[in-house]
């Protein structure tokens, strides 16, 4: 018999278990996320984005700050997330305060990427009007020029967000739609989770 997440205790070790087996699974890119945030109206916004770590203190991302979840993130710091695993019927939503990772951390996965990636991050200006591509192009092709040695430092506007999450939500599909679902919540970071088993 299959274990029974919903008696598990610890969200975090959970999550990483769901992952990698979704990473055995998805065809294509088992770390998306949707991500929501709020615009300076109220409005909220969501995109896929690219979850690049996590572990106890939150789940990890990465982007130009001048982009809209950019500017969103910065001046309102909450976010919500959505991992969706169609191949293995799951989903698990996070909801929480965000905060920029540290520059050192911004670095080292800057320098993991590759060159085409990095001096890609620099020829955009992520969210702002585009007259053609290839405007986008020459610049990319000039940053290279720049840089021939595929030394690219990471820009100043670029760097990653933390989700500290509040509340982790597990959701397995079932027959009939008589799911399996359950929301682990705590007050704060560093504070203990509690588990209740939801209606689907």
């Amino acid at each position: 018999m299959a274990e029974d997440f919903t008696q598990r205790e610890d969200p975090v070790g959970l999550f990483a278990e769901w992952l990698k087996e979704a990473e055995a699974k998805e065809p294509n890119d088992a770390n998306a996320m949707s991500l929501a945030s709020v615009d300076s109206t109220g409005l909220p916004d969501v995109r896929m984005v690219l979850l690049k770590g996590h572990d106890a203190r939150g789940f990890v991302f990465y982007t130009n700050f001048g982009s809209a979840k950019g500017t969103q993130l910065l001046e309102h710091p909450k976010a919500a997330a959505l991992f969706h695993w169609k191949s293995l019927r799951r989903q698990v939503r996070v909801r929480g305060p965000v905060t920029r990772v540290t520059d050192a951390e911004a670095d080292a996965y800057f320098a993991s990427r590759h060159v085409l990636s990095r001096i890609g991050a620099i020829a955009s200006d992520q969210s702002r009007p585009l007259d053609s591509r290839e405007t986008l192009m020459a610049r990319a092709k000039e940053i290279e020029a720049r840089h021939p040695d595929g030394n690219v430092p990471r820009p100043p506007h670029w760097s990653g967000f933390r989700i500290m999450p509040l509340e982790i939500e597990f959701w397995q599909d079932g027959a009939y739609r008589l799911h399996d679902r359950v929301r682990f919540s705590r007050g704060a970071e560093g504070q203990p989770w509690t588990r209740q088993r939801l209606y689907p």
